[in-house]
């Protein structure tokens, strides 16, 4: 075999940590779904923060939330989608350009599924709410670069934990922001939608990873059968 080995999209020393991250952003997620759970008004925390009015964000700002918002619909993700893979597949990281898009799916379809489960709603019965998917997708999103670039950097376990957790922190405050400012979301939907790109993410890399070497060491063994005449395992 030649060339290097594929490097890893969850760098091994991020692993343990960003284990029990997951672990507690699905809890998160659990307990503020149960909380809400068919609900169609704000909650406590929500007043605490801001209350959600379509009209809350004035131009220039509005311009911006939307610009954002249109990056978590349809059209935009998908858009947003094929940069990254494109990106990931010219820097050599095709593990990476993989959980770009089975991590944004999966978190997507997670939030998806959550929101029918949890049925809670704003502006109507039609508009189901908790967790915010565009907050989510985004999150989602910086997870990947933030571990693409920790990777690429070679940090270490507290530089890449920090960047990480900094760049989730970012984008999800950014879309979550403008989400709840156009009336979208509630602050604790942005909230549920974060923790479910920070449980889903690291769990689809991990899986990812394993998968990968799991195909790697069985080409190796067939490869080295090959070359001493003994069947590969």
């Amino acid at each position: 075999m030649t060339g290097r080995p594929a490097r890893a999209v969850l760098p091994p020393s991020l692993g343990a940590r960003f284990g029990l991250t997951a672990a507690l952003a699905a809890l998160v997620v659990v307990v503020l779904g149960i909380l809400y759970a068919g609900h169609s008004e704000p909650g406590r925390v929500d007043g605490w923060i801001i209350a959600p009015t379509a009209g809350s964000v004035r131009p220039p700002w509005r311009h911006v939330a939307l610009a954002l918002d249109f990056l978590g619909e349809p059209t935009g993700s998908v858009l947003v989608v094929v940069v990254c893979v494109a990106g990931c597949l010219l820097l050599r990281r095709p593990r990476a350009a993989v959980l770009v898009v089975a991590g944004t799916g999966l978190t997507v379809g997670t939030t998806t599924l959550l929101k029918h489960l949890v049925g809670r709603t704003i502006h109507g019965p039609g508009n189901l709410s908790y967790p915010s998917g565009h907050t989510a997708f985004f999150t989602a999103l910086a997870l990947v670069a933030a571990l693409l670039a920790t990777g690429r950097l070679g940090l270490g376990r507290t530089a890449g934990t920090s960047l990480v957790l900094a760049a989730a922190l970012v984008a999800g405050a950014t879309m979550g922001w403008a989400e709840v400012r156009l009336g979208a979301h509630y602050p604790t939907d942005a909230l549920g939608g974060w923790c479910t790109a920070l449980a889903v993410i690291p769990a689809t890399a991990w899986l990812i990873d394993r998968t990968a070497d799991r195909t790697t060491d069985r080409t190796a063994d067939r490869a080295s059968g090959r070359l001493t005449g003994r069947p590969g395992g």
